[in-house]
Formats: C-alpha cells, structure tokens, sequence
C-alpha cells in the first residue's frame, strides 16, 4: 500500500469479520497509516489507527478533538455537498458528543445518574417484562418468525422510551426517523424530513414534560433542571435517543446470528450461564458493531505509532480492528465466551466512552438470557449465506434475521 487507502475499508468476507483490510495492514505492521479522506476540510490526509494500543491512546489524549467542526470525515457524504465544500458548522447546544471538555462534561453530567448501573439494575424487572412480552408474542405466533422486528429491535427501544420518558405517540415517529439517520445511504429528501420533523416531535416532548407533574424518568428531570434551554433539552434528547434506539437491536441480533453460528459457543453458554456476561463482553468485542470507528481532529502535532500526525489532520480510529489486535487478544478472530475481554473498545474509550454502556450491557443480558430459555432448540430458518447484514448502516447489524424452533 504505497498509496494511502482512500477512506475506511467497509467491504466485509464474513457477516462477522471486520474488512480483510484490516488484516493486511495487521500483517504488515502498520497499526498507524496514512488515510485518504473522502471529505477533508481542509485536502490534507488522513490516518487510520487499527491497534489496541495506539486507539486507546488517541481516544484518551486531549490533544485530539471531537468536535465536528474540526473532523473529516472518513467515509463519503451519503448526498452530495452542493458547492462540493465540506464546511461543517459547531456543534448546537446539548449536542454533547461532537464537543470537547468542559462543554461536554457540563452537559453529559446533566445525564449521567440516569445511566449508573444502580439506575439500571432498578430497569431489570420492566426488561424482564417487556422482553416476555414480545417473546409471548414470538411463541404465539409460531416460527420461522423475523427476531429482528420481534424482538431484537423493539425490545431495546422500548426500553430506551421508558427510560427517558417518551410516550406511546411519540415512540414509532421518532424511530422512523432515527432510522434514517442511523443510515449510511438516503436521498436529499429522506434525510431532511428526518432532520426537521424529529425536533419538532421532541420539542413537544420537552413541552409536555415542563407542563406535567414530577415523574421519575430522564426527560422529567431534565426539564427541571435550571439554566437549560429547550434548544438544549431538544439536542439532549435526540443524542440519547439517537446513541441508544439502534445500538443495543442490531448487537442483540447479531450476537444471536453469531451464536447460532457457533454452536458449540451457545452450547457453551447453555450449560453454564454464569459465564452470560463474560459472553456479552465477548460478543461486544468480536463483534463491534461500531464498524465506522471513532475520529479526532488533532489539535497540535502528535507522534502516534511513530507517525507524526500534523495539527489539524483526522485520525480514524477502527474500532472493529483494534478489537480484533492479536497482542492484547490471542487468535482474535475466534469467537470464545471464557477469554478475557478487558480493554476492549466497543464502546470506545476515554471521555466520549459510550454513556449508556450500562444499560446496553443489561439489555443484552436479559435479552440473551431470556430469548435461550424460551426458545433452546433456536436456529437459523434460512441459510446463514442468505442472511442480509447491515453494511449500509451506522451501527453494523442484520436487517432480519429468520428463526425457528421446535415448539
């Protein structure tokens, strides 16, 4: 590769495995290298990190910037730019994730109680709940039956509105819409209805909740925070709901797909469920369904990997390659439920560390745990090779995913 590759390899093999890219360049030796930018602020190049180490190490320095203003972008614009200039405007108020420090710990701790794993240990018996109830419908309804609009979707959300406070008619707009948005691929006028009619939506959220009583949810407390504006409460809103509606659905079918594919994994896991949360952590990291990665803008020269990244340059972090590094994680390429899966960045690392890993990890939990003892002799009603994955989306996934089991 004398050339710099020309953007973030996003061709898959395998439904599992990342871009055979990231192997090659695993192969020979270049954990930091140089990376064409398909939308560059300013035409300089780029780079793209794919070990453990050095991912770990630029997602936790403050010396590299989050804020949009300042990223290329890594993959090409899903419409066309119009003058073909890519001029990005800051971030709005709340929308916390493409800000730096302060700004973004000052908002991200308006919601950080919600998310504490005291808080979601409190949400287990509802999960319970919710997720017998969409599995009651699966058994009614007799297989082969599609566990991504049964369950693997549905169950997640449902969740994320009840933790939030959105109520039922507001739940399925706001998913159509963020459906969109989740995707790589729309036209002009898909995407802008997305962008102007969900604020309205959440705005009216943000209305109703002011004029309500006191309740325990997140959108409840939020309103009655001081010096908070609705614009803020509006961007606040739409980034847990846009971080979480997709995130936990495709990783709970996918695992699912993944086990039944592994059959002595699930088997593994039927026999001793006490390994369920190492299996969770395990799947997140051969999975790593953020196929997209993390990018920062350096904000001064830094030496990465032996690379001089020059200010202003993007670096792209890949998650899914970093995940599969060999020197932290032996044979990285087989799935195994018992290995150690400590310092795995599925869900990123350093201050933009995904904040609501608790909840994703409860959510899963219960939805692996329950989806097996309901249904043991679960399978694949459809060839594996037929199986539609997700590369046009966000968030890698399945699209559906066709089941059966012996009733």
């Amino acid at each position: 590769m004398d050339e710099p590759m020309y953007g973030l390899p996003t061709e898959r093999v395998t439904p599992f495995d990342p871009p055979e890219v990231y192997r090659e360049l695993r192969e020979r030796g270049c954990p930091v290298s140089r990376m064409r930018m398909p939308v560059s602020l300013d035409g300089q190049d780029g780079w793209l990190v794919t070990s453990l180490e050095h991912a770990r190490e630029v997602l936790a320095d403050n010396r590299f910037s989050h804020r949009k203003e300042l990223v290329s972008l890594a993959i090409p614009s899903p419409v066309p730019l119009g003058d073909g200039k890519y001029e990005p405007t800051p971030a709005a108020p709340g929308a916390f994730i493409a800000m730096d420090p302060p700004e973004h710990g000052r908002y991200r701790r308006m919601l950080t109680g919600h998310f504490t794993v005291r808080r979601v240990r409190e949400l287990e018996p509802l999960m319970e709940r919710v997720a017998g109830r969409y599995l009651d419908e699966m058994a009614a309804a007799g297989g082969p039956v599609d566990l991504v609009s049964a369950f693997a979707h549905p169950f997640p959300i449902d969740m994320m509105c009840e933790l939030v406070g959105v109520p039922e008619w507001a739940r399925q707009p706001a998913v159509d819409h963020l459906a969109m948005v989740a995707r790589t691929s729309y036209t002009m006028d898909e995407i802008m209805a997305a962008i102007i009619e969900l604020p309205v939506i959440l705005t009216k959220l943000v209305e109703d909740a002011k004029a309500a009583p006191a309740g325990d949810d997140m959108l409840s407390a939020l309103v009655r925070l001081p010096d908070v504006t609705d614009e803020e409460l509006v961007s606040l809103l739409w980034t847990v709901l846009g971080g979480g509606f997709d995130t936990s659905g495709n990783m709970l079918a996918l695992g699912v797909f993944a086990l039944l594919e592994h059959p002595d994994q699930l088997a593994r896991l039927q026999a001793e469920p006490e390994l369920l949360d190492n299996a969770v952590e395990e799947l997140l990291r051969y999975l790593t369904i953020s196929q997209f990665g993390a990018s920062r803008a350096a904000l001064e020269d830094v030496e990465i990997g032996g690379q001089l990244i020059k200010k202003g340059q993007t670096v792209a972090v890949g998650l899914p390659a970093a995940n599969r590094d060999p020197d932290k994680f032996p044979d990285p390429d087989r799935l195994d439920i018992c290995r150690s899966t400590q310092g795995h960045v599925a869900f990123g690392h350093g201050v933009h560390q995904c904040l609501g890993q608790n909840l994703a990890r409860m959510t899963l939990k219960v939805g692996y745990r329950m989806l097996f003892e309901r249904f043991p002799t679960l399978r694949l009603a459809t060839p594996a090779s037929e199986v539609p994955t997700g590369g046009d989306l966000v968030h890698y996934g399945v699209h559906k995913l066709m089941v059966t089991w012996d009733s």
